[in-house]
């Protein structure tokens, strides 16, 4: 098959990068695989060293005044299409799934269309009514919670499969942590800084414990540096010594090492969180809230905790529960493990994945016929 993935972040892009690497790096042994990414994104920077990947870089203009850039974009995006007989097009958001569709617009045969749902934002309007109806062949959901919100949504008309994500449980193994016995407990996250992810609230009810247990903690949280803001406010709650910023990391392994548990306390745009598979895979119980598909990663009190988003005492409890089990942690660690090699492996998210492009291929054994595609006019 010949394969094409779109994305339309311009900048890190998060779990949608993460997602779509790691389906290329796999489906590449055995298929052709294109990614189409604006220039200055992570995804097709990396894209671009993959020695089987082809990249290519494409902008996704979404703005009301952008018709002349929308426009231009169109028409290469167009011609992309035309010179690479795709049999699927993967689309991970509205932008790029409204510029798919464009560029294949007066198609009498055109290749499959996939949407992934990566995120809990609603899918209403006459928009997504308009790409569920006429652009959309087939949608994977990644947890049961984004598949029961598609399910009420226009795209329930479509072909729907969960997925779950998977990660490398092999590259994302336990390592030795060599830290003292007699050192803080160190709870981090590599689910990044976006304020949606909730590690202010994480903050916020380590604050609420007395000092002595406050002094037996540190926080370390990998992504773009915080705000000045955001650290002026650590820093009023005292805590600016116990909670640490590395920054954007290449590799997020060591750091993922050197934690003795996670957490990914989202309360927006989430759905079941790469990072906190990633961190389990490599023996950490994770503490998340009961926000969209999080829960589904853990079971409470064996190989993770869940709290209610944004409930900063039972934050604050959660936190003081784990100083009082810290002994237990490597065990749940290896339940943790456990539970990501027999639910999250890499060979089980691409293999349902490809599964599913291999059926929408069948169907579609005809050439394209792509004579007559063109872009809509800025006028």
């Amino acid at each position: 098959m010949i394969l094409l993935f779109t994305n339309f972040h311009n900048g890190d892009g998060g779990g949608h990068t993460t997602y779509l690497l790691t389906l290329a790096r796999a489906l590449s042994e055995r298929h052709e695989v294109h990614i189409a990414a604006p220039e200055s994104s992570r995804l097709y920077l990396q894209a671009a060293k993959l020695p089987q990947v082809h990249a290519l870089a494409q902008s996704f203009p979404n703005g009301f005044d952008e018709s002349i850039a929308r426009y231009r974009a169109c028409r290469q995006l167009a011609g992309y299409l035309r010179e690479h007989a795709f049999d699927i097009v993967h689309v991970n958001g509205s932008a790029d799934h409204r510029l798919v569709m464009s560029a294949l617009r007066g198609w009498k045969r055109r290749p499959a269309i996939v949407l992934t749902k990566h995120n809990s934002k609603s899918m209403t309007g006459l928009g997504h009514w308009w790409r569920a109806r006429h652009g959309t062949d087939q949608v994977i959901a990644v947890s049961h919670h984004t598949r029961r919100e598609i399910e009420t949504s226009a795209y329930r008309r479509c072909r729907l499969d969960t997925v779950h994500n998977g990660v490398d449980v092999h590259r994302f193994s336990p390592r030795a942590n060599p830290g003292p016995e007699n050192r803080r407990m160190v709870l981090g996250s590599n689910a990044g800084t976006a304020s949606y992810k909730g590690w202010m609230d994480l903050i916020r009810g380590l604050a609420l414990l007395p000092a002595q247990l406050r002094d037996q903690v540190s926080v370390v949280i990998a992504g773009k540096p915080p705000a000045p803001s955001q650290r002026q406010h650590i820093a009023r709650l005292g805590l600016e010594d116990s909670v640490h910023f590395p920054g954007l990391l290449e590799d997020v392994r060591p750091m993922i090492a050197g934690i003795d548990a996670g957490f990914v306390l989202s309360y927006e745009i989430e759905t079941i969180s790469f990072a906190c598979r990633e961190m389990m895979a490599m023996g950490k119980p994770v503490l998340v809230s009961d926000f969209a598909g999080l829960p589904e990663n853990v079971s409470d009190g064996q190989d993770g905790w869940v709290v209610p988003a944004r409930d900063h005492a039972a934050i604050a409890a959660a936190i003081r529960r784990i100083l009082e089990q810290r002994e237990r942690l490597p065990e749940m660690g290896r339940a943790a493990r456990r539970r990501a090699v027999a639910e999250f492996s890499l060979e089980h998210f691409v293999e349902r994945t490809e599964s599913i492009y291999l059926r929408l291929s069948s169907a579609r054994r005809q050439p394209a016929d792509n004579e007559n595609a063109r872009c809509p006019s800025t006028s």
